[in-house]
């Protein structure tokens, strides 16, 4: 028993050692730590330009969170130190932590009143504090370029180490999509703190607007490791996944000839994020060319329209909207886009080709359309070509239209050349192939025929039964049937 006893009376007073080591371990660390310190308070000039020094190069090395520790301490060890309180000041002016900023330079006048260096730094931190604050109100109201002004030349001016005033940069740069700089700034922050989440989340979105979707995700995904639940990382990083998803589900579709799923694939991708713009002229190119294998000109035309909104000289787009274009007949905007796609890819032969396509069209388009004048179709036998002349000339002799006979005359000529070509099985081939026809003086607009005595060929017409009335006078002839 007394053996126990023993036993434990050792092991109670190695415990009551121990203790006291590590008590007179932690004050000895208090001892070094705190004397400078001390000895600042105590008056000792050397002292104190040594803990200034320290903190100046805290600061130089933008370690902020030390050098207050610092000016903390002292001040606590002396409440009477006026420059700590001027400088602990300065430090939070330049973090923007205004409030605090106020109280220490506040602190500091009341022990020496009447500073001018103090006063213009306390203004200057009033000066940074509305600027700050107008500045977010200008980024709510959409005025990026104002807001950007405060932020440059004053806020990072006189608070040069503001985080809220840097991301606030980093913000307005997205939103007037200048994306290279919000890349380059929110580098900065990075570097300083490299998990900053809200830095991590504005560099991500600065490459997901630039379509760098995968360093995008790596952003993303590094914030949310830091923190699973965060909302707009969330957000930002399971919408490019569906953003990407939709994207190849409707590429996928159109290569498997799936046109019309491809169409609401492409469709549902612009409508995530339609001011994507990087990533939506491939959508909207796309679409284009589905839209131009379906034969839907008017919504090919749309599609490549906003394709060539976003960026004017992308060859494809000038192609598939003149490929478009020749589905709807705008034969001359046809033309205008494939030669301009043609001089900016002279090498590429099928431009070339639906290039010629297209002003072959276009010169068509441009001479008179016989069948139309008669009022046939394309595809009319011949005697129901001669059938539809023969109506028309009865009803448009100037002899029968007194009245309005120099309309008359005009009509009846038209109608005369419809006939000569279309009446004519050479000549009608040659006509539906696109050939130039300019026989007798006769060009494609119909001109050059003189049925009235003006010299040039007559015609004699001669219907079943004549026309009412006897001859026509005014040298009319005819054709024969």
């Amino acid at each position: 028993m007394g053996m126990k006893l023993c036993d434990s009376d050792l092991a109670a007073c190695g415990g009551f050692l121990y203790t006291v080591f590590i008590l007179n371990f932690v004050l000895c660390c208090q001892l070094v730590l705190i004397q400078p310190l001390v000895a600042a308070a105590d008056g000792k000039p050397g002292d104190t330009a040594a803990l200034f020094e320290r903190v100046s190069q805290s600061i130089k090395v933008k370690k902020y969170n030390e050098a207050l520790g610092d000016l903390t301490a002292a001040i606590e060890a002396d409440p009477a130190l006026s420059e700590a309180y001027w400088r602990r000041a300065s430090v939070l002016r330049q973090l923007c932590r205004y409030e605090e900023s106020e109280k220490s330079y506040k602190k500091f006048l009341e022990i020496n009143p009447g500073n001018s260096a103090a006063e213009k730094e306390l203004s200057q931190l009033y000066q940074a504090q509305n600027a700050l604050s107008s500045a977010n109100n200008l980024f709510n109201s959409g005025d990026f370029t104002k807001a950007l002004e405060y932020i440059d030349k004053v806020v990072l001016v006189f608070s040069p180490a503001c985080p809220k005033a840097k991301l606030l940069k980093v913000r307005l740069l997205i939103a007037s999509k200048d994306y290279s700089n919000a890349i380059s700034e929110t580098g900065y922050i990075l570097k300083e703190d490299e998990d900053n989440l809200e830095a991590l989340l504005l560099r991500g979105r600065a490459y997901y607007y630039l379509a760098d979707h995968d360093v995008a995700t790596r952003h993303y995904q590094k914030g949310l490791r830091l923190d699973p639940e965060h909302g707009e990382l969330k957000k930002a990083y399971f919408g490019l996944k569906n953003l990407l998803k939709k994207t190849k589900s409707a590429e996928d579709n159109a290569s498997k000839g799936k046109l019309r799923l491809a169409v609401e694939e492409y469709k549902a991708a612009l409508a995530l994020d339609p001011n994507h713009t990087a990533h939506n002229i491939h959508l909207h190119l796309g679409l284009c060319k589905v839209f131009v294998k379906l034969g839907r000109g008017k919504d090919a035309v749309t599609s490549c329209t906003d394709v060539l909104d976003i960026d004017e000289d992308l060859v494809e787009a000038l192609f598939q909207r003149g490929e478009a274009k020749l589905l709807v007949e705008d034969w001359e905007g046809a033309v205008a886009d494939l030669k301009s796609a043609a001089e900016k890819s002279p090498q590429d032969m099928s431009i070339r080709e639906t290039l010629m396509k297209a002003e072959r069209s276009l010169k068509l388009s441009q001479r008179k359309d016989w069948y139309k004048i008669l009022g046939v179709s394309k595809t009319a036998s011949i005697s129901e070509i001669k059938k539809a002349y023969k109506k028309l000339a009865l009803q448009w002799h100037p002899d029968k239209n007194v009245d309005n006979r120099e309309e008359a005359e005009a009509k009846f000529r038209e109608i005369a050349a419809a006939y000569e070509i279309l009446g004519d099985e050479e000549k009608r081939t040659r006509y539906d192939n696109g050939e130039d026809i300019d026989d007798n003086g006769m060009g494609m607009g119909g001109g050059g025929f003189n049925h009235f005595g003006g010299g040039g060929q007559q015609y004699t017409f001669h219907f079943e039964g004549g026309f009412p009335g006897g001859g026509f006078p005014g040298g009319f002839g005819g054709f024969h049937f």
